[in-house]
């Protein structure tokens, strides 16, 4: 059987990522495909029980480095549950969320040292590499008005302006890093707008879609 599809997407918070993925399931599923929606932190119920505690607003006593691992003890067991069985029986696996984020919000964000972060990035994700990612990016404050009327927010959501924008900058860097991987979408547009530049890198990476 041939290998599978593996897609993640990318960006701050109010980028329209949740919208975009369902959207992209549904056209690769008349397609064909058979495709796992996944996302991270999480992905399992074992995945899920990290994310509460990544995410809760009154852990703030978790340490950036403690952070740091249970995103990554949150990824080795996702990989190893959802990800790679899905890819190996030649599905198509579109991630909510993958390594890219840890690099925006732990490198950049909290400042934790590089090397740290690629020797777990190389422990843990090994070859469970994204075909394709997409980095839906638009500005802080546009994300703020987009979140701004959403329930309460998590322990991420509450961080400042700087941690937010560092974030931002993060995952352009990551983009610039790897533009053979990610492609940044301008996620200022209309939803519509924003599925057919989807569409559109897909096809020039030579992807059936």
């Amino acid at each position: 059987m041939s290998k599978g599809l593996f897609i993640s997407f990318e960006g701050i918070d109010g980028a329209g990522k949740t919208t975009q993925i369902n959207m992209l399931k549904a056209y690769l599923e008349d397609l064909g495909y058979t495709v796992t929606v996944t996302r991270e932190p999480g992905g399992s119920e074992l995945c899920n029980k990290i994310r509460n505690i990544l995410l809760d607003k009154d852990n703030t006593a978790l340490c950036s480095m403690a952070e740091l691992l249970l995103y990554y003890a949150d990824r080795a067991q996702h990989i190893n549950e959802v990800i790679a069985p899905r890819i190996a029986n030649g599905e198509c696996v579109i991630c909510d969320r993958y390594y890219d984020s840890s690099y925006a919000y732990q490198l950049a964000g909290r400042k934790i040292d590089e090397s740290v972060l690629n020797q777990l990035n190389d422990l843990v994700v090994k070859d469970a590499h994204p075909d394709v990612t997409f980095l839906l990016d638009l500005t802080l404050d546009v994300s703020l008005q987009r979140v701004s009327g959403r329930g309460e927010a998590d322990r991420l959501e509450l961080e400042g302006l700087s941690f937010k924008q560092r974030v931002r900058e993060g995952f352009l860097a990551q983009a610039n890093k790897h533009p053979e991987r990610i492609c940044v979408v301008d996620a200022s547009q209309s939803p519509d707008g924003i599925f057919s530049d989807i569409l559109s890198h897909l096809k020039k990476r030579g992807i059936k879609a």
